[in-house]
């Protein structure tokens, strides 16, 4: 009986299917939990609280963007590290500004606003805009994860 690595190394060399992106069959993998959360839950969580749950699930994102090929783990930390950064954050999320619908804009807005405390590295609007990024990452996630599977396909990491 093989192990789950030994089965995930062995289809490595296989084709992905045709119908699915490599982006999308990532997302597929980190789809939402069962855990049910109401619209109206989802509206009583602070911008803050969903920044932090963004911050999660886009570095999961990023961490499985990166797992293949198959690397050292110094150079996996090294690309991760290179997209989680403020600064990053910050320029995907303006080169996502024009593909946002109000509502989305409006958590956004949320999230810049409840941005507080920041690295004295970071001037303070980066810091601003990478947790407005997170804050609708942790929204999209919890609301409408298709659209949030959307908007990552549209961010452009390099490999």
């Amino acid at each position: 009986m093989k192990s789950k690595e030994e089965e995930l190394l062995d289809g490595q060399d296989e084709a992905p299917k045709e119908s699915l992106s490599w982006t999308q069959a990532l997302l597929l993998t980190t789809a939402p939990l069962s855990q049910q959360i109401s619209f109206s839950q989802v509206q009583q969580i602070s911008p803050a609280a969903l920044a932090y749950l963004g911050d999660s699930i886009y570095e999961v994102y990023v961490r499985m963007f990166y797992l293949l090929p198959l690397q050292r783990a110094e150079t996996y930390h090294r690309l991760v590290v290179a997209q989680v950064r403020a600064e990053t954050q910050a320029l995907h999320l303006r080169s996502l500004t024009p593909h946002l619908r109000d509502t989305e804009l409006e958590i956004v807005r949320r999230g810049r606003n409840a941005a507080t405390g920041r690295p004295k590295r970071l001037d303070p609007e980066i810091y601003q805009q990478a947790t407005s990024l997170e804050t609708l990452i942790g929204y999209l996630y919890l609301t409408d994860y298709q659209r949030l599977t959307e908007l990552l396909e549209i961010l452009h990491l390099e490999k």
